[in-house]
């Protein structure tokens, strides 16, 4: 056998012991006579220790032509540590080797494989293979596996069956860009790689599962950020014969589960708002509720003198930041130097110093009194010591402005704790949104989201203010899950359908099998996806996902470890009747 330990197992009630133990060499230190080795595995490190007085000094010889992260196998006895390391858990023992393989040499690494690192991403990600030897990546790895099991039980234990389905699909107009893959064996046509697994789960309600759920991969060809990949994984799921309470309690459970498995949390309050009041208090439909800086809407305290940057605004709005009277000036410009960085585009910042005595010093202080900046501290919130940001112009903009500024502000304020937990959900969002650009109406969500019952007369008359019967999960500010209460009469799809600008014949060609199968008596039914790799990494305590994913692309969509995407040869093209035109 090669082992019969691991090297995190051995304690110093194994003494006396004779093991076989195997790994990568992590270092070594020579002291002539004398050498130890720390060896690694996935499961920990154990000392070595080659002794010419106590074995040979032939093995002291071989042991000096070890390398780092050679694989080796030794023999020996556990003897108890002189020196012991308290850091470890196997810090108590060390092995006496008697007999030493080399299973495999290896190359000087590309980077140190330590906790910390002198490698740079790039280079890290086109060695993963050995990236993944480090703790940190290591650790992430089977932190990502024990989410995904602890969900699969939650979920079988609910009564969810785990049904797969299929990768290469048919492309659809909306949503994001789709991956394709030409078809040899039917010329000129190609399959899409799917973006969710959305009218396959509706088609397992038709056919009468009841509860399913899926992990699995999803594709989108789009432009990529921190928190997104080109392929990405989905906790999918679909539920029949329900209704939105019955989905949000559900996963709320799941939720719940998670936190108290995975981070040893308690979580009970899962706070529910509207799309609407999220934009109206936070600028964006994932809030981060750790902390407050609620948005203060200022335009009846604000619009009344002779200001003409507020009064020629749509909308003037702050927020409170608690402590910021501490600020300097310098401080302060900062922050207005931030926000008018392109990513954000704010074009300046009216603030007020909230003083401990209770009087108010402002930058707009020769148009406004102490009697209105008071009336602006109680509509932010503010208290004696904050300091209150207002921005103002168009209502879209100025949100999400403010917004970026207020998740700025938590940062330095250190007020995003990774180890504290504030989910909520979003409901009512709109249904459709216009886009200026196509002139047409585009799915919030997707094509397939049912109307609030209540809104449906609406469709007809005044499709722009139809809310939709969805939700997302939101958790630290990311949104974690989404989900919604399917269409499921054909009627409903068809009005659907027309209001994305489908023809029929469009609509048929697209959706013709869902639109049939509909006939076939299909039941209510809704159902939401977590992304995995977010949840993960937020559960994890971070917020960038690629570390929790084995092997993730760069930030231009590239594998740099296999250097894919990769050109094709001209044999392989013609086959797939494909010419390329450069």
């Amino acid at each position: 056998m090669y082992r019969t330990h691991s090297n995190g197992e051995l304690r110093i009630e194994n003494v006396g012991q004779e093991v076989i133990l195997a790994g990568w060499v992590q270092k070594t230190r020579d002291k002539g006579f004398m050498i130890w080795v720390d060896l690694r595995d996935r499961y920990g490190i154990t000392q070595l220790i080659f002794d010419a007085d106590r074995t040979s000094k032939k093995m002291v010889e071989e042991a000096k032509t070890l390398g780092r992260e050679f694989v080796i196998q030794v023999k020996g006895e556990v003897i108890e540590r002189v020196s012991k390391n308290k850091n470890i858990p196997t810090g108590e023992i060390e092995i006496l080797v008697k007999e030493l393989t080399i299973l495999n040499k290896s190359l000087v690494p590309p980077f140190t494989i330590e906790d910390e690192t002198d490698g740079g991403d790039e280079l890290r990600m086109k060695y993963r293979y050995l990236d993944i030897r480090r703790n940190p990546v290591k650790n992430n790895l089977i932190f990502r596996s024990k989410v995904a099991i602890e969900t699969r039980k939650y979920l079988s234990d609910q009564g969810f069956i785990e049904v797969e389905t299929p990768v290469l699909i048919k492309s659809t107009p909306e949503g994001a860009r789709d991956f394709v893959v030409p078809s040899r064996m039917n010329e000129g046509q190609f399959y899409a790689l799917p973006q969710s697994p959305q009218t396959f789960k509706q088609l397992l309600m038709v056919g009468g599962l009841d509860k399913y759920f899926q992990i699995v991969k999803c594709f989108r060809d789009e432009d990529l950020r921190a928190d997104r990949q080109p392929e990405f994984t989905q906790i999918d799921c679909e539920m029949a014969f329900v209704e939105q309470e019955d989905i949000l309690n559900t996963f709320e459970g799941l939720t719940r589960y998670l936190l108290k498995e995975i981070n040893g949390v308690e979580v009970e309050k899962f706070p529910r708002i509207t799309y609407e009041y999220a934009m109206k208090t936070y600028g964006n439909d994932k809030p981060d509720i750790r902390f407050d800086m609620k948005f203060g809407e200022l335009n009846d305290v604000a619009q009344h003198k002779d200001f003409s940057v507020f009064n020629n605004a749509e909308l003037v709005v702050g927020i409170a930041v608690p402590g910021g009277n501490a600020y300097t000036r310098k401080e302060i410009d900062n922050l207005i130097d931030w926000i008018k960085r392109p990513q954000v585009g704010a074009l300046g910042m009216v603030y007020v110093r909230c003083n401990d005595d209770g009087t108010y010093k402002s930058s707009v202080d020769k148009f406004y009194t102490e009697e209105d900046l008071a009336k602006w501290a109680e509509k932010t919130g503010a208290k004696a010591g904050d300091l209150i940001c207002i921005l103002s112009g168009n209502t879209d903009k100025v949100r999400t402005q403010l917004s970026a500024l207020r998740m700025e502000l938590a940062t330095r304020l250190g007020l995003r704790k990774p180890n504290e937990f504030a989910p909520l959900w979003v409901l009512d969002f709109p249904l459709l949104e216009w886009d200026e650009e196509t002139n047409r109406y585009h799915a919030m969500h997707h094509p397939f989201t049912s109307p609030k019952p209540e809104d449906l007369h609406l469709l007809d008359t005044d499709p722009g203010k139809v809310r939709a019967n969805a939700y997302d999960m939101v958790l630290n500010g990311n949104e974690i899950g989404g989900g919604s209460i399917r269409i499921h009469d054909k009627k409903t799809q068809a009005r659907m359908f027309d209001l994305l600008g489908f023809t029929p014949e469009q609509a048929k060609e697209q959706f013709g099998f869902l639109m049939n199968a509909f006939e076939y008596g299909a039941p209510p039914h809704g159902g939401l996806a977590f992304g995995l790799d977010r949840l993960v990494a937020i559960l994890g305590g971070q917020e960038t996902i690629r570390d929790f994913i084995a092997f993730p692309k760069n930030n231009s969509g590239r594998d740099v470890m296999i250097d894919a995407p990769s050109k094709i040869d001209d044999a392989q093209l013609k086959e797939l009747c494909l010419k390329l035109d450069l």
